[in-house]
């Protein structure tokens, strides 16, 4: 799936009605939901728990905290894209502090053309960490494949005084005999003896 069909979810953590007025002039229905809306880090910390979001945009400084640790623990977490808006006098200072975490920032006041910019890069973005997050839950299918065919192999071997390679043997010829996985044999050894 293209950038371009892809929805994407936003929370805009900011104070400013005119600043959300504009963002969501930007945030069209057809590439963008849903867009909440948080006027303080606490309501964004409230709403951060309540549900995933793929970008988080912080018009800093929020009237409850200036908003760098929430940024901080929200890019930690690893599934949002953050983007921390910073007025210009802080923006050097501010970014040497949060971009070790992946925030993403842009000093303020910017310009609609720089926000669809950051928009356009926060989408790329976005895409990197959905490729990673299917690379490792490939990762972690295979070793839970793995971990199963293991115990099975340790069941032949306890329960029918199998070696290793003959117990591992006789999993790969039952799955290829039956044409199933592994995987699926093993659970159905598995099954087996848990109602012996």
């Amino acid at each position: 799936m293209g950038l371009k069909e892809r929805v994407f979810s936003v929370l805009i953590v900011s104070s400013a009605d005119n600043f959300n007025s504009a963002m969501a002039s930007m945030l069209p229905a057809s590439g963008y939901q849903p867009v909440v809306y948080s006027g303080s880090i606490s309501a964004a910390q409230r709403a951060t728990a309540e549900r995933r979001f793929d970008f988080i945009i912080i018009n800093a400084p929020l009237p409850d905290d200036p908003g760098m640790r929430f940024a901080i623990d929200c890019s930690a977490a690893g599934d949002a894209t953050v983007l921390l808006l910073i007025k210009n006098d802080f923006h050097a200072e501010v970014y040497e502090r949060v971009s070790p975490h992946g925030v993403f920032t842009l000093p303020k006041p910017m310009s609609k053309q720089a926000m669809e910019t950051a928009l356009r890069w926060m989408k790329t973005a976005q895409q990197k960490v959905r490729r990673f997050e299917k690379k490792t839950t490939s990762i972690e299918d295979k070793m839970q494949e793995i971990r199963l065919v293991n115990k099975a192999k340790w069941l032949l071997i306890d329960r029918e005084g199998l070696t290793e390679p003959e117990a591992h043997r006789r999993l790969e010829k039952e799955a290829m005999d039956r044409c199933l996985s592994k995987k699926t044999v093993a659970e159905e050894l598995l099954r087996r003896y848990s109602q012996d």
